[in-house]
């Protein structure tokens, strides 16, 4: 049996991303977006309604994302519910720090160990923002013994839209483009 639920915005796991960006006084600014994801190899795409990030965005034709982790959860949650234009010490009330980034003109917040660097490719009439990813950086801490990505190190939150909290990502449960070989 199965129940029916109509139209929600339930697709899972959605990724809790931060977005930041520059403003005209060259102020960073960030905001918490559960919408959005990997648009083509080196592409992002994030739906966005009309904030001062998005302004930002317009503006400097840059932004960076960041992935919310399990243990910036309260600052994380707190850019997302609090806006700039009514916070003018948001960034420093969540505690975050940024560096400039070395190639677009956004910041790099230091307490998110895992940035996507963007260029703006285009911004659409409906909200959508698509970038260039031209750099990803990421802090030691989160690398294995080989230099790669550990994500089980950079303990990632997702948005649980169906009960309104965030989740810690789980265990890995099998090998991407070789398990299914098995059934050849």
């Amino acid at each position: 049996m199965r129940k029916n639920f109509g139209v929600k915005p339930w697709v899972y796991p959605q990724p809790v991303l931060i977005v930041g960006t520059y403003d005209a006084d060259g102020k960073a600014d960030v905001m918490n977006a559960a919408w959005g994801g990997q648009y083509d190899t080196s592409e992002v795409m994030l739906s966005l309604s009309e904030h001062k990030t998005t302004s930002n965005i317009r503006l400097k034709k840059a932004f960076t994302v960041s992935f919310a982790t399990a243990s910036t959860v309260v600052p994380c949650d707190y850019v997302g519910i609090v806006s700039a234009n009514d916070e003018p010490r948001k960034m420093e009330k969540a505690g975050f720090t940024v560096t400039k980034s070395e190639h677009v003109d956004a910041p790099v917040i230091n307490e998110l160990p895992l940035t996507l660097e963007c260029r703006l490719k285009k911004f659409n009439e409906d909200g959508i923002v698509v970038g260039e990813i031209v750099n990803i950086s990421a802090d030691e801490k989160i690398l294995d013994s080989d230099g790669k990505i550990d994500f089980k190190k950079l303990d990632a939150i997702v948005f649980d839209p169906t009960s309104a909290s965030y989740i810690r990502l789980g265990e890995k449960v099998g090998n991407a483009f070789k398990d299914g070989a098995k059934l050849k």
